[in-house]
């Protein structure tokens, strides 16, 4: 829920009222209490319509295919490269990601995909036989 301040003492402390077409409505009378607890609720309330249309709209998004993060460093061929390379010995891990221009945590987790990969292939080469 919003306040003011926090607390509901903190409008009186501070003197604050509001003054609402051409009537001034003070937070320590029962009056202004409602219309003030009144407006937080209405603002509460339309946050969460706003978080909930911009789900709705995501999901939207998302069925349409147009729903898209961060695009990838590398395509899966630089990416196959990049692992091979590794794989070889030639060049440290280090050299690699300077060669390809990106971070070692990139090309860790390239490898990692590579592995996923490679295990949920022969996982269906096994079952298949």
């Amino acid at each position: 829920m919003y306040s003011l301040c926090g607390s509901a003492s903190c409008t009186t402390t501070r003197q604050i009222s509001l003054s609402l077409g051409g009537s001034v409505y003070d937070p320590t009378d029962a009056v202004g209490r409602l219309l003030f607890n009144v407006l937080a609720m209405v603002a509460e309330f339309e946050s969460d319509l706003i978080r909930l249309r911009t789900r709705e709209g995501m999901q939207v998004a998302k069925a349409k295919g147009r729903l898209r993060g961060k695009q990838p460093k590398l395509n899966r061929r630089q990416e196959a490269r990049l692992v091979s390379l590794v794989h070889s010995g030639e060049y440290s891990t280090a050299e690699v990601a300077e060669l390809f221009g990106v971070g070692r945590s990139t090309l860790y987790r390239a490898i990692e995909r590579q592995r996923i990969e490679a295990r949920a292939g022969l996982a269906k080469s096994t079952s298949r036989g």
